[in-house]
This record gives C-alpha cells, structure tokens and sequence, in this order.
C-alpha cells in the first residue's frame, strides 16, 4: 500500500489539535483539504480513524495505534530536512571519509585537499585504502562517504558518476639499455614487468595479456603503486599503470612514458557513492566537490 506523506501529515494535525480546522490553520491549508485527505486517508486503512464529538475530534483505537508510527515517521523527516539544511561547508566541521587506491592517493588528493582548504577549512579528510570487494558493502554502510577508482560489480543501489577517461602508458628508466623513444612488441613481451595485486582493481592489462596468449616476465610483483618510482627509475623494469600517474612518475626525467604495443582498452575513473536520505545535503555537497576537484585533473 503506497499512502500519500501529505495524508500523514493531515493525520498527524488533527489528532493532535483534535480539530479540523485547527489542522488547516497549522498546515495552512483549507478546511475541505483537511477533510478530503481524511476521507482519502480512511478509505486506504478502512477505519473512521476520527469521531466528531463536542470535545472535538476523538481517535479510534486504530487511529491511536497508528499515531506513534506516522509521529516518529514525519519528524524522522523533518529533522533530515532540517540537518541537510544546515550543513554549511564554511564552518562545518565534519569528517568525511573517501576510499582511493595508492595511485588516487598520490595523484588526486593533493588537488582534493586543496580544494577543501579554500572552501571548508574545517571539515576534515580521512582516506581509505580502496578494497575493490568491499566497496558496495563500506558505502551502503556508510563506512565510507565515496570512492573514486575503476570499480565493477559494486552493488545495484551504488550510485556512479564518470570523472574523467584514463589509457594505460609504460615508464621505463631512461637509462634502460634496449628501450630507448619507441616500443615494440617484441620488446614489450620481453621486458621485465612489475605487476601490481589486483585488490586495487588494475587488473586490466594482466587480462589483456592472458587474452593475447602473452606470458609476461614478472621480476616484481608488490600491493601497491607507490613504491615504485625509485625502483623503475634505477632498474631495467618496466610497469604498465595509467598515463595520467605514467606522465608525473616521467616528469623529473628519470623515466620516460610510451604508449604500449598492445590493445589496452581505456577506462573511466568513476565517483561512487550510496545515497543516505538521512545526510542528503552533506553528501550531495562533499561528492559535488570530489567533481569538481578531479574532473579536470
């Protein structure tokens, strides 16, 4: 049975001013509505609900029983709506909670964080090593606000919303002694790799590979990213990641980023969150900022 909110809200004004026309006044509304949606309102639960007597309008049983429950209901609502309207990034001084790989970490969040600093200065950031299984669950949980990452099967309630389009690039040193402005394929396959474990969700070109019939050399395997700057700049490894971090991990002239010899498909890096009512306005703030931070990066 689907009941109309304003119906409830009618409900609740009349028993408690015991009145119709006291429950117009205080819902500003015109005494034939308030009794309209009375009719509408037991003709759905089929009980009289009210008896007009001298004393004014008195409850049936069934009416009292159902008091408490639209009670709570309605004001559950309005103080919602009163929280979301009084979230004020300026002075606000929650903590919000993101979940990034090591590559978000290091790449995103310094332009996130500054973001945050020139419009809520008090609001505070805490980051949660991404877990590609555990999202759905840590987001309808509300363990965690949003995720940003490459993310499938995160549940069907998850909402998304596409940040940006990202490829795949190699880095090898600049030093390195067969790999020089180019790369072949020949090379690539007999290039040394560093492979990351793919909990963080970069599993793209490991699948590639294995769909190819190619067998890459793995000398390194490690769980994450970060790690890898000085390794690859000193060593002949190579790694595969994504050409937005392949670019800055190239930037200081250590390394050089080229485009691979194999079929990478692109990707969308996406926002993930799961809508709470309860924290509508905070939420809808803090994702509208993770947009607006990193759309462009």
């Amino acid at each position: 049975m689907n009941i109309d909110l304003n119906l409830v809200r009618t409900f609740v004004a009349v028993y408690e001013t015991r009145s119709v026309s006291a429950a117009a006044k205080r819902l500003n509304i015109t005494q034939p509505s308030v009794s309209y949606s009375l009719q509408r309102l037991r003709d759905l639960l089929q009980d009289p609900l009210f008896t007009r007597t001298r004393n004014g309008m008195l409850p049936t049983f069934n009416a009292t029983q159902l008091f408490a429950t639209f009670k709570g209901a309605i004001d559950n609502i309005q103080d919602a709506i009163s929280a979301a309207r009084q979230f004020d990034p300026s002075s606000s001084t929650r903590r919000f909670r993101i979940a990034l790989s090591d590559l978000g970490e290091s790449h995103f969040l310094p332009y996130l964080v500054r973001e945050l600093e020139s419009i809520a200065p008090s609001v505070g950031l805490e980051v949660i090593q991404i877990d590609s299984e555990k999202i759905g669950e840590w987001l309808s949980t509300s363990h965690i606000d949003a995720a940003v990452g490459n993310l499938e099967f995160v549940g069907a309630q998850i909402l998304k919303r596409k940040l940006f389009t990202e490829s795949y690039s190699c880095v090898v040193s600049t030093k390195h002694p067969t790999i020089g402005n180019s790369l072949s394929l020949e090379q690539y396959v007999a290039a040394k790799h560093v492979v990351v474990s793919p909990f963080t969700g970069h599993h793209l070109v490991e699948d590639v590979m294995s769909e190819m019939g190619i067998k890459p050399i793995v000398a390194l395997r490690v769980p994450h990213f970060t790690s890898l700057l000085a390794v690859v700049a000193t060593t002949d490894l190579m790694l595969t990641l994504p050409s937005r971090i392949a670019k800055s991990f190239a930037r200081d002239g250590s390394m050089r980023s080229l485009p691979p010899p194999i079929p990478i498909p692109s990707f969308d890096v996406n926002l993930y969150w799961y809508p709470h009512s309860e924290d509508a306005m905070a939420q809808q703030w803090f994702c509208e900022t993770i947009i607006r931070a990193l759309s462009n990066v």
